[in-house]
């Protein structure tokens, strides 16, 4: 045989390689093989499959020197590397029974060759926990194996003819047979640890879309809740026009606000309630803690006509069930209809603007005491100011401030200043628009990070 016949013959077993490992990879008994859960029957079909693969090496070996390089070890290595012990020694055993039905000098040498090589793979099955060994270790191992195997087969030629010259055989069959063996091996592992990554892949993607679908949902339960304790309507008051809103931003904060009218109480009709606060934090454990921050500051409100009073009584209960470490920072006041003045806590939150018709200034409500949940033995000063016709209070939470534009800067409480100097003459939900379309202005096509809540006051 010629060198031309020899590689045409070699391709063609490698090619019967690779589409035995595509169809054997696509199979539902490769399924089972990767989870470990072959049943009996998967095991007697396996051990038919890869006994088929043997005596396919076995028929289609080439004759060099008497002997015949082939690769029929090929089916119990693949067997026991994959499937493991039984499978390997079943698939040799077939190999086995074919070898000895085609008779020969050397049967008894090359009959035992399957047999062995299904037992070792096996053997390293077990010893990786039943797990198939990586493609440089596959070859490795078959590269023992045959070894081992042609080392036995040579023994025992030697001992059945006596005075045999082993070394044609050894470079002319046996070598041959080890590489190509070992050829075929990195081939069909390659083929199968491609799988193995692509199935691996597919599971992690199916994960990451599950968790992503959950989180969503999360994000949703998160938003209706921060939607359901906002005020559907702004409550209004002689001598007051009263604007609010929240925009939360796609990942869910714990922006609030609140008008509270304490009429109801035994305050009197003459004094209204304004809450602007942000819990730390996002998605649903902070639209939760919101959602307690509210309550209890509105309760505190309805029992006390001290703003100080409340944020202390509202501090020391959520002090008490704040076991994740998270705070409000908050701002609270109450307007007086009557005295036309504004008493206030500002417990760590963003200073509100205060604008003064008559002369123009802007001034800050500056903090009065650290945000709420952090120490429940806080004290609160409140301060309290005047307030005159065409006087504005504009407060806000920090997403209004710290919006970023697509150059990462901040709008800033200057330009803030700026759009609410350029609106003193509009009504306050009109105020309140235009501090919005600023701010989406500003931002362009830069995402909103965090939630956009107002309140504007005007003193008619």
């Amino acid at each position: 045989m010629d060198l031309s016949q020899i590689l045409i013959t070699l391709f063609q077993m490698i090619c019967v390689v690779m589409v035995f490992a595509y169809l054997f990879t696509r199979s539902r008994f490769f399924v089972e093989v990767l989870e470990d859960r072959q049943s009996l029957v998967t095991r007697i079909i396996l051990i038919v499959v890869f006994g088929l693969l043997s005596i396919y090496g076995l028929s289609s070996g080439l004759s060099i020197s008497g002997a015949v390089v082939n690769i029929r070890d090929l089916g119990p290595i693949l067997a026991g590397l994959i499937c493991g012990p039984y499978v390997g020694i079943g698939a040799g055993l077939v190999g086995t029974v074919y070898r000895i039905t085609m008779g020969g000098s050397n049967v008894i040498g090359a009959a035992i060759g399957p047999v062995l090589a299904g037992a070792m793979a096996g053997g390293v099955y077990l010893l990786n926990k039943r797990g198939f060994v990586s493609t440089p270790t596959a070859v490795i191992v078959t590269v023992i194996i045959e070894s081992a195997i042609s080392t036995v087969t040579l023994i025992i030629r030697l001992v059945t003819s006596p005075g045999s010259n082993l070394v044609p055989i050894i470079v002319n069959v046996a070598i041959p047979m080890i590489v190509l063996n070992a050829v075929a091996v990195a081939i069909f592992s390659t083929i199968v640890h491609n799988l193995m990554t692509e199935r691996k892949t597919a599971k992690e993607k199916v994960a990451l879309e599950h968790e992503i679908a959950r989180k969503n949902a999360e994000l949703e339960i998160a938003a209706e809740i921060q939607r359901s304790f906002l005020p559907e309507t702004i409550p209004q008051m002689e001598g007051y026009d009263i604007a609010g809103t929240s925009i939360p931003a796609k990942e869910v904060g714990g922006d609030f606000f609140d008008v509270v009218p304490l009429q109801v109480t035994r305050i009197s009709d003459r004094h209204m309630g304004l809450l602007v606060a942000d819990v730390s934090g996002k998605g649903v454990p902070a639209a939760l803690f919101m959602a307690l921050s509210r309550v209890v500051v509105r309760v505190s409100a309805t029992w006390s006509g001290v703003p100080s009073e409340v944020i202390r009584q509202a501090n020391e209960s959520i002090s008490a069930d704040s076991k994740t470490g998270m705070f409000v920072t908050l701002f609270y006041g109450v307007l007086d209809q009557v005295e036309k003045n504004f008493t206030y806590v500002n417990a760590g939150h963003n200073p509100p603007i205060v604008y003064r018709a008559a002369t123009g200034a802007m001034e800050e409500l500056e903090g009065t005491g650290i945000a709420i949940g952090l120490m429940d033995d806080s004290e609160y000063q409140q301060a309290d100011i005047s307030l005159a016709s065409g006087d504005l209070i504009v407060l806000y939470t920090d997403g209004v401030t710290e919006a970023i534009n697509e150059k990462e800067e901040m709008f800033g409480e200057e330009r803030l200043m700026e759009t609410i100097r350029a609106s003193v003459a509009e009504p306050a939900a009109k105020i309140q628009e235009n501090i919005i379309s600023a701010v989406t202005a500003f931002s362009g096509t830069a995402p909103q990070y965090d939630d956009i809540t107002l309140v504007v006051v005007r003193v008619q």
